[in-house]
Parts: structure tokens; C-alpha cells; sequence
């Protein structure tokens, strides 16, 4: 076994030099994390090429799709590749997404440049930070993957004006052409120090734990285990919710509350605090209460957001802000809910290649969530209906959450229980 004592990370010892990964992570999630930013890059993409609500989120809900499709073919190559390498792969893909939709001169241009180049770069590198900080931080997983991956949930708070104040200056073309070159740039600086720790190496005076299913289950599959199905479910709802609901936060604002896009566009900057807070609070959450209760509690908020916008009407700035700061808190709790349950209810051995298999609940609930929200609109002419899936599905995951999602590891030392 690896001596903990002489281990150094950046001329510290490793228990604490670790920590650097958590913020490298947290800084290429929050480049990765712009495509939250959508609703900002909508309204000009719909004026430039004359296009429908539905039609404008096509190219995000590919990028959506093709993310989570990627993400389980990087989990079980990651190992292999290596993380410096395959991060630094995704970042150049991700660049070269963003620069040729620059230069999309269609509808469908821009959704294969974006949606599908961009969508595969980050499913490619999105797990990298993830899985090097739980293989670091074996002792207090929920925290150390929350805190990386707020990263992407923050993102919207630095990218939503900033892209605003570019689309305004240069246009939203010219605006992808200045986003992919600098992400590419950060995200392939960032892997060039992403690594594993040496096997064998565990945090001093920390004992593992035996997760229930990698003794109980010994030999059988991911995808033969129920609480697999149950934990894929619950997150396919979660994220159904809250990518739908992240696509149309500056349209319901302009909308249905009536603010300008300037005041809309500070809002989404306001929400993406409580994306990036949800994901810490709920992977503590999870840490301390076990998946199954982080789930109930972040669908109940869902239901209490849902009701209110069933309701909001003209000049509700208060209401509109308190929902949805509600979907983007429980959006930002299942990036670590999900990732934390994987860690405890499954091998944590194989975490890259088994939460490369749970996200693919993910897409499944960006492409349905995304599609219906801008279906809705076209069809009854407001965003009011599209709340009353989100609020049935919520009350559907409790019942799952409490009846199916039971399992969870024996706690460590280091985990409150």
C-alpha cells in the first residue's frame, strides 16, 4: 500500500493537496457548464434564422442528449485513456463545436455543431473531474463531488452576462467563435495535471466501507441490479424537470412575468447560485441522510415550485424567483444526488464506467423534458401548462424514492450519519 505520510500533490501532502483537483475540476465544469446558458442565446438565434420556441431548443436538447450518450463510452474507456488525456480530448472537441457554430448559417448547422460536436466533447470530458475527485476523497464523497461539479451549476452566473454583453457587442454567432476558443484553452490546460491517485492510497486513519451490492451482488451486472433502475428513474425525473425548466427560465420571465431580457437575463445569473449551492447541499444530503431521503426532499421542492408557477401571473417577480431557484436548486442536487448514490449503492471501483451507465438518465430526461416544455408553448400558446408534468412527475418519484431507491453503503468514519 502507497506510504500516505511521504505522498505529495503540488508540494503538499496529499490529504491536503487533493483539494486542488476538487477546484481544477470545479474551474472546467464551469467552461462546460455555459450550456446552461441557453435561454440567454435563444432569443437571438430565434430572430436571426426565424425559428419556433420548439425548434430553438433543438440544438440544446441534442448537446443534452449526446453528452449523457457519451459520458458511459468515456466511463468505461477513462481507465484505459487515462483522465489527462481524455479530458484534454473532450476540451478540443468542445472548442471546435463551439467555433463552428460560429459559422452556422442554419438551424441545422447549428444543431449538429452545437448539439452534437459540442454535446460529445462534453460527455467526453464531464466524468473526468468527477471520477479523479471521488477516487481522492474516498471518505467523504457526497462533498467532494458536490463541490466539483457546482462548477457546472455556477457557470450560468459568470457565462449568462457575459454572453449577453457579447451577443450585444459582436452578435451570437461571433459570440460561439469567442467561447470555444477560450474554453479549449482552459479545459486543455486543466487535464494536463488531472490524475488518479496510485492505487492503494486512502486518506490517513480513514477506513473504507463495504457498499451494500458489491458483496450482496458479487457478479451480477449494473443492469441486473433493481435499485439500478431505481436510481436511473429518479434521475431521468429530476433532470426532466429541471432542463426543461432551465431552457425556459428567461422566456417564463419575459413571458408570463412580463420582465425585460436585461432583468431576465440577471435572473438566470440569480438561479445558477442555487444550481451550484444544490449540488454541495445535496450530496451532503446524501452523505447524511442516504440517497433515498435527498431524493424525497428534492421533489417535494419540485412540487412546491410547480404549484406556484401554476399560479404566477403579471408582475409575480417574487414567485417566478422563489420557483425557480427551487428548479435549479433540485437540478443541482441530482449532479450530485446521482454521481453519490452511484458511489454508495455500487462498487465504487467501477464508479466511471456505472454512473457513465446512470447518466444516461440525463438525456433521456433533457431530450423529453426540453422537447414538451417547447411543445407545450407552441401548442397552448404559454409556458403555464408545461408545470403540470413537471409536478406529476415529482409526486411519481416520491412514491419510487421511498418504495425502491432503499439501499445505501455502511458509512465510514469520516461520514455524519
Amino acid at each position: 500500500m502507497t506510504n500516505t505520510k511521504d505522498l505529495q500533490i503540488f508540494g503538499m501532502p496529499a490529504a491536503k493537496g487533493r483539494w486542488i483537483f476538487v477546484l481544477l475540476g470545479l474551474v472546467a465544469l464551469l467552461c462546460m457548464g455555459t450550456v446552461y446558458s441557453w435561454s440567454i442565446f435563444r432569443s437571438p438565434l430565434q430572430d436571426l434564422f426565424d425559428i419556433n420556441a420548439t425548434k430553438s431548443l433543438l440544438p440544446f436538447t441534442i448537446l443534452l442528449f449526446l453528452y449523457s450518450l457519451l459520458m458511459p463510452v468515456a466511463g468505461f474507456q477513462l481507465q484505459r485513456v487515462g483522465p489527462s488525456k481524455m479530458m484534454a480530448l473532450g476540451g478540443i472537441v468542445i472548442g471546435v463545436g463551439y467555433v463552428l457554430s460560429g459559422f452556422a448559417s442554419s438551424p441545422l448547422m447549428l444543431t449538429i455543431t452545437y448539439g452534437v460536436i459540442t454535446g460529445s466533447g462534453i460527455g467526453i470530458a464531464y466524468g473526468v473531474p468527477l471520477a479523479v475527485s471521488a477516487q481522492w476523497f474516498p471518505d467523504k464523497k457526497g462533498l467532494a463531488v458536490g463541490l466539483t461539479v457546482i462548477g457546472f451549476g455556477l457557470s450560468p452566473l459568470v457565462t449568462a452576462p457575459l454572453a449577453k454583453s457579447a451577443i450585444d457587442a459582436f452578435g451570437v454567432l461571433p459570440t460561439f467563435i469567442i467561447l470555444g476558443v477560450t474554453f479549449a484553452i482552459i479545459i486543455v490546460a486543466i487535464s494536463s495535471v488531472m490524475q488518479f491517485p496510485p492505487k492503494g492510497w486512502q486518506p490517513p486513519g480513514w477506513e473504507p466501507s463495504t457498499p451494500i451490492g458489491s458483496t450482496e451482488h458479487q457478479g451480477e451486472k449494473l443492469w441486473q441490479l433493481p435499485s439500478f433502475y431505481a436510481l436511473w428513474s429518479c434521475y431521468a425525473i429530476g433532470t426532466f424537470v429541471g432542463l426543461s425548466a432551465i431552457g425556459i427560465s428567461s422566456s417564463v420571465a419575459q413571458e408570463i412575468i412580463q420582465l425585460t431580457p436585461e432583468t431576465a437575463a440577471l435572473t438566470v445569473s440569480l438561479f445558477a447560485l442555487f444550481n451550484g449551492l444544490g449540488r454541495p447541499l445535496f450530496g451532503w444530503l446524501a452523505d447524511r441522510f442516504g440517497p433515498r431521503r435527498a431524493a424525497t426532499i428534492s421533489y417535494v421542492l419540485i412540487i412546491i415550485a410547480s404549484i406556484l408557477m401554476l399560479h404566477a401571473q403579471e408582475g409575480q417577480v417574487f414567485t417566478y424567483i422563489f420557483a425557480f431557484s427551487l428548479f435549479w436548486l433540485c437540478l443541482g442536487g441530482w449532479l450530485a444526488l446521482a454521481p453519490t448514490a452511484t458511489l454508495k449503492l455500487f462498487n465504487p471501483a467501477n464508479y466511471a464506467k456505472n454512473y457513465g451507465m446512470v447518466f444516461t438518465a440525463y438525456g433521456v430526461g433533457a431530450l423529453i423534458g426540453t422537447t414538451i416544455a417547447g411543445q407545450i408553448r407552441d401548442l397552448f400558446g404559454s409556458y403555464t401548462y408545461a408545470f403540470y408534468p413537471t409536478a406529476i412527475l415529482a409526486g411519481l418519484g416520491i412514491i419510487l424514492a421511498e418504495f425502491k431507491l432503499r439501499h445505501s453503503a455502511a458509512p465510514s468514519k469520516f461520514i455524519p450519519r
